[in-house]
């Protein structure tokens, strides 16, 4: 401990004293003193060869004890070039270094072999976030290496076809795909078309219990021995459950790395890596099998990958993802599934695990056995819930049926070779998936740089045998479209994190970028390619639609439901012309439906029936009635015109009457003269008294209102008139207006309470000054119990 003491001292005081006499050079005028004195440059230099070398160095050595890559510093300009590398790794030593002292600290405890006799004797195995950097490529070893450079089709990888209704030589004729190139179809194609599900995918049964998961383990099989006793087990089972692990890092295409069966009583784990991997084409006697229901969820990429790496093809498919998205689950994942029917959690971190790991650590093995140890138990499960809400009358509403039809298309998908389109970017490996997920907009020279990156990017793949993803992520090919670095130095500080095949690589990638962005200049726009894109989709559809629409109207056939034993149908013999499904005549619209309508009836299926009347054109000739049309019409005489004087006077009386007026005050009315009542025999009106009609009363008072007002303005007017014969006014003996509000205080005094509330006071324009809280006058005092602090 003293020793460290002593060199960190040690190194300290040297750091100390280079800072500060480095900031003492920084302060002086350089440029002049090189001009000066040519041997203070020479010195200059040779001391920042010197520190860059040093700095170089510890940069590697950090680098090598952490995950972070080391910046090469040529020269000065590159350390303000590539700082960002030095501070990752300065960033992850500090991390090593905090958790170096909270594991010495106690705060993170870290497992001892003395602690614990049992536990020394635990190997340590690599997890998912520490696993080997580098990995002997287990292609390599195959018998047929993966050619990643094909651009004719996929030919199947079958050498004999089990379970076959076609010829297996038969199979393989080519044909022309919607693209004009020429394709080999799927071998199953006819078999999984013809199959038919037994009986019991229609039935409801209990669920059969699953083997316990703690007691029981898998199988591994890594031998031909093994796989052919497995085989010979695999045969007597009626349903199998089958999951695939894939690792696409660090291969072009991918590798299926893990299969795992099950069956009701045993699991087994496949190795998919052994050189002799096509050998498990024979698993095609039982994946084949039309007897051996065959249950898998997400089993579109698995159906591909089969094909590609093993030539195994699935007959019977049941896809329990499809059967959750038909019953309308919150999810859909295999995890959900685990935990709704087993109440088992998955540990799905160890999806994305490196599966090309030999040998596989128990953790990796006990997930894998867990995707497909409880698989079947689920499938009985969601099969009974789909043969409980699935109705086998009403083809719209058959969920047997639909999970069905979805599995067998799914087992219908064909593999293709990924080709690269260098125009349009079509393709799963294409650039246009990668523009449409980005909002960019590029010039022609950075669109054409972009292009050209994303194609020597794919070569490169294909030639090492690597993902695309990992020679270069995809936000690097955007960085390096947007600024066009110009040689290496700028393009490793536009990609930062740079892998080894990239950095290897770098002298052939500047060309390609000068040369792009030189022919960019006249290329072709981003939002036009773009369209053009969405133009050819657009058009594809529509040919897509057009060709559903007239398979639609030709007319179909009588369709024939899905055979059950528990609800055995037949076929629903209905046509839309049958006369016993409408009547010739109707009650309401009278003949409907004439020779000439016949005309006008669409083609229509058997179970396309339509709710809707369509109506006739609306003529004379269909209200009329055939008995009554043979019978003359009477004659109606024409209306004669009649003077005014000469007609008959009319009843003035309205006939609008109210019964009863809901809501206002009862008043008390006047008895007003009584109105003779009508005879409700004789007359056809009812007429009601006055008294009863609140409304009319209102009207007479208001009306009174008005005359009285009226008669006061006439009196007003007439006195008016008389105004000279009068007295003339007393001026001396008028009070004052100055002291008219003191005779009018001095009167209210004389006057009691109910005089003053009768007299009006005169105008004060301090009164609403009196409306506030009074304060307690001196004279008062408070008394115990009572407050006069204020008044209102």
């Amino acid at each position: 401990m003293e020793s460290f003491k002593t060199l960190q001292d040690s190194i300290s005081q040297a750091l100390v004293s280079t800072t500060r006499s480095s900031t003492r050079i920084s302060g002086a005028d350089i440029p002049f003193q090189r001009s000066l004195t040519p041997q203070v440059g020479t010195a200059l230099d040779a001391q920042n060869a010197r520190l860059l070398q040093l700095a170089q160095r510890l940069l590697e050595n950090a680098a090598a004890s952490s995950d972070a890559v080391g910046p090469t510093l040529p020269d000065v300009d590159a350390v303000d070039a590539n700082w960002r590398g030095v501070v990752d790794v300065i960033d992850s030593l500090l991390e090593k270094a905090d958790t170096s002292l909270d594991e010495y600290t106690g705060v993170v405890k870290r497992l001892s072999p003395g602690a614990d006799q049992a536990a020394a004797n635990v190997k340590l195995r690599p997890s998912i976030g520490v696993t080997p950097k580098h990995i002997p490529k287990p292609q390599l070893k195959f018998e047929h290496l993966p050619k990643n450079n094909e651009t004719s089709a996929f030919l199947p990888l079958l050498t004999k076809k089990p379970h076959a209704r076609i010829p297996l030589a038969e199979c393989l004729k080519t044909f022309e795909d919607s693209r004009g190139r020429e394709q080999y179809p799927h071998p199953y194609q006819a078999e999984i078309e013809a199959y038919d599900y037994p009986a019991s995918m229609y039935e409801q049964s209990d669920p059969q219990p699953y083997q316990p998961y703690q007691t029981t383990s898998a199988t591994f099989v890594d031998t031909p021995e093994a796989l052919a006793a497995m085989l010979a087990e695999l045969k007597t089972a009626k349903e199998i459950a089958i999951d695939l692990e894939h690792h696409d890092n660090r291969s072009y295409i991918g590798i299926v790395s893990l299969m795992q069966i099950s069956t009701r009583d045993k699991d087994w784990i496949i190795d998919t890596l052994k050189p002799w991997r096509r050998r498990l084409e024979c698993l095609n006697e039982v994946f084949a099998d039309p007897s051996i229901v065959k249950v898998l969820h997400g089993a579109f990429m698995d159906i591909i990958w089969l094909q590609r790496d093993l030539g195994l093809y699935i007959v019977g498919l049941f896809d329990t993802f499809h059967a959750a998205r038909s019953l309308g689950y919150t999810g859909a994942s295999l995890a959900f599934l685990l935990q709704k029917f087993v109440n088992f959690t998955a540990q799905k971190q160890y999806q994305l695990a490196d599966w090309r790991i030999r040998p596989l650590s128990p953790e990796l093995l006990e997930y894998a056995r867990a995707d497909t140890h409880f698989l079947l138990f689920i499938k009985d499960n969601m099969r009974n819930e789909l043969v409980e809400r699935s109705d086998f009358n009403d083809p719209t509403n058959n969920k047997v049926r639909d999970v069905l039809e979805k599995s067998k298309e799914c087992a219908l998908q064909r593999y293709e070779h990924p080709m690269y389109d260098f125009d349009l970017g079509q393709g799963g490996n294409g650039w246009h998936k990668q523009m449409m997920k980005t909002p960019v907009q590029f010039t022609p020279q950075q669109f054409a740089v972009f292009r050209a990156v994303h194609q020597w990017r794919d070569k490169l793949a294909r030639i090492e045998d690597e993902s695309p993803l990992f020679i270069m992520p995809n936000h690097a090919i955007l960085s390096i479209g947007r600024a066009m670095p110009e040689d290496k130095a700028a393009l490793f500080t536009v990609v930062q994190h740079v892998s080894h095949i990239l950095r290897a690589h770098a002298d052939e990638l500047v060309p390609v970028i000068t040369r792009a962005k030189a022919t960019g200049m006249h290329g072709p726009d981003l939002n036009v390619t773009m369209q053009k894109v969405a133009n050819m989709r657009d058009a594809e559809r529509e040919q897509k639609l057009q060709k559903t629409l007239q398979s639609d109207a030709t007319p179909s056939k009588p369709v024939q439901p899905v055979s059950s034993p528990v609800i055995p149908q037949a076929a629903i013999p209905l046509t839309y012309g049958q006369p016993k499904l409408r009547a010739t005549m109707s009650q309401f619209w009278g003949s409907l439906w004439s020779n000439s309508s016949a005309d006008q009836r669409r083609s229509m299926s058997a179970l396309d029936v339509n709710l809707a009347l369509p109506l006739p054109p609306l003529t004379a000739e269909i209200f009329t009635d055939d008995k009554a049309a043979a019978e003359p019409s009477p004659t109606q005489e024409k209306p004669t015109y009649i003077p005014k004087d000469e007609r008959p006077a009319e009843d003035e009386r309205t006939d609008i009457f109210v019964v009863k007026q809901l809501g206002g005050r009862k008043r008390k009315h006047a008895s007003s003269p009584t109105i003779p009542a009508l005879d409700p025999m004789q007359d056809d009106e009812i007429m009601l008294e006055g008294e009863d009609d609140p409304e009319a009363l209102r009207k007479k008072e208001k009306a009174a209102r008005k005359a009285a007002k009226k008669a006061k303005k006439e009196q007003g007017r007439a006195a008016a008139l008389e105004y000279g014969d009068g007295d003339a006014f007393d001026y001396a003996n008028a009070p004052s207006v100055l002291h008219a509000q003191d005779a009018e205080r001095r009167e209210r005094k004389g006057n009691g309470k109910k005089d003053r509330k009768g007299k009006k006071a005169g105008f004060n324009p301090y009164e609403k000054m009196k409306d506030v809280p009074k304060g307690l006058p001196r004279s008062q005092k408070e008394r115990a119990g009572k407050s006069k602090t204020f008044s209102s």
